[in-house]
């Protein structure tokens, strides 16, 4: 048995052993292939790396020929640079030099070229803001280089100077016409003739001009001017040589009249006011026209009345006498007590007619100063609203609502004063009507009580 053992693990041991020597053949075959392919890569990645070694070497040279390049330039330039400011130096020092010669070369000249400067300086805005200007454009030209000039002035320009300056003096004391363009406010250029009043007014025929200084143009007031100012223009400009005709002249040269062209009138006041300015003047408009509808019927009422009183024996109905004096005649055979109950509720139906819309017309005067305050009221909570939102830096946005509160105050006082007059004349003639009523009843009552005594 154990002989049996040792032939089979002899058997194994063998087959095993030449598993092996097969197996190792095989590996090394495939090893050699791979140590074949190693050795071409080799190759190829070395002749790889020494192109990419020649590449680098070649662009390292040109990047160094760069590199020198530049650096010659930057050395040109510091080089450059140097010299410009050796040269600012030197020149800085040769304009001293000849600034020096300059104020020696000019000697008492340098003091007269001053005074050109100055008088150029002082009188260009005067000469520019000219309304001589309008007649004469362009004089301006030669004051402004006489200003900024850096050199002596010639002869020619000194004399141009002097007859700028005269002209603006000889040119004040003229009134003179002459056409020129004038803009009107919607863009349109048309040659007009134009009066010059001296250095104040520009005009003309039917209203007052103004000279634009900055586009150098003749053009009208934004506003007409008031009917008084125009009615004293037609007469001036219709006059003839010699006369003499009121005119109103502008001292300031034209800004009192670009001032006044930026006044509120009545009608921008009173839109000032609002919603509560629109309510007080229909308030208004409502207590004038009661009054006047009262007004004329106690008018037709009272006249009508004393028609009636100079014929008691025929009353009529269409007055409250005759209604009255009807109800006499009606009870005639009455006792006075019960003829008095008659009158008394007669005079009592004739009442609502006399006093009717009376006592409205004073409700209405006692509503419109109110309606002021209630707007004074709402323009200070909106100025208050503004201050909150926007300060007090700019005066202009409060305008509007302070603008508002003091409008609706004088707009309710307005109103108030007319209805308080009218009701009073109103008033006044129903009680009128009505005394006579109580008058006429009262003397009726008396004579029936003497005739029935008798």
């Amino acid at each position: 048995m154990k002989k049996v053992f040792k032939s089979i693990a002899l058997a194994a041991t063998m087959t095993l052993s030449a598993g092996v020597a097969l197996n190792a053949n095989a590996n090394t075959a495939t090893l050699d292939k791979l140590l074949e392919q190693v050795k071409k890569d080799r190759i190829s990645e070395g002749k790889i790396n020494k192109k990419r070694e020649q590449e680098f070497m070649a662009a390292r040279a040109d990047k160094q020929a760069l590199l020198k390049k530049a650096k010659s330039e930057l050395a040109a330039e510091q080089a450059r640079g140097e010299r410009l400011k050796n040269q600012f130096a030197q020149n800085e020092v040769t304009l001293a030099k000849k600034a020096t010669e300059l104020e020696n070369a000019k000697g008492t000249l340098g003091e007269m070229f001053g005074v050109v400067r100055r008088a150029a300086t002082d009188t260009m805005g005067s000469i520019s803001g000219s309304i001589i200007s309008a007649q004469y454009p362009g004089r301006d030209d030669l004051l402004v280089k006489l200003a900024e000039a850096k050199e002596l002035p010639t002869t020619k320009e000194l004399e141009e100077l002097w007859i700028a300056l005269q002209t603006e003096m000889t040119e004040s004391a003229k009134v003179v016409s002459f056409d020129t363009e004038v803009v009107g406010l919607d863009g349109e250029t048309s040659v007009q003739r134009v009066t010059r009043v001296g250095n104040f007014n520009l005009m003309n025929d039917t209203n007052y001009l103004i000279y634009n200084i900055d586009t150098k143009q003749v053009q009208p007031l934004g506003r007409e001017a008031d009917g008084h100012y125009l009615a004293a223009i037609e007469n001036f400009t219709s006059s003839a040589s010699g006369e003499m005709a009121p005119l109103f002249i502008d001292p300031s040269m034209g800004n009192l009249l670009r001032l006044n062209t930026q006044k509120a009138t009545l009608e921008d006041r009173y839109h000032a006011g609002g919603i509560v300015g629109y309510i007080i003047t229909g308030v208004l408009a409502l207590g004038l026209l009661i009054a006047l509808e009262r007004l004329i019927t106690l008018s037709l009422m009272g006249s009508k009345m004393r028609s009636q009183l100079k014929n008691t024996a025929n009353p009529s109905d269409n007055n409250p006498l005759g209604r009255i004096l009807k109800v006499y005649h009606n009870n005639k055979n009455a006792d006075v007590e019960n003829l008095e109950l008659k009158l008394d509720e007669a005079i009592l139906k004739e009442i609502p007619k006399v006093e009717r819309g009376v006592t409205v017309i004073k409700i209405l005067a006692a509503i419109a100063p109110l309606l002021g305050l209630l707007g004074t009221v709402v323009g200070m909570i909106e100025t208050f609203q503004q201050i909150t939102l926007f300060g007090t830096g700019d005066p202009r946005i409060m305008a509007g609502s302070i603008s508002m509160a003091l409008v609706t105050t004088a707009q309710g006082l307005i109103a108030a004063l007319p209805l308080i007059f009218v009701h009073s004349i109103v008033a006044a003639k129903s009680k009128s009507i009505m005394h006579i009523l109580d008058e006429q009843s009262a003397g009726i009552i008396a004579s029936h009580a003497e005739k029935e005594q008798a």
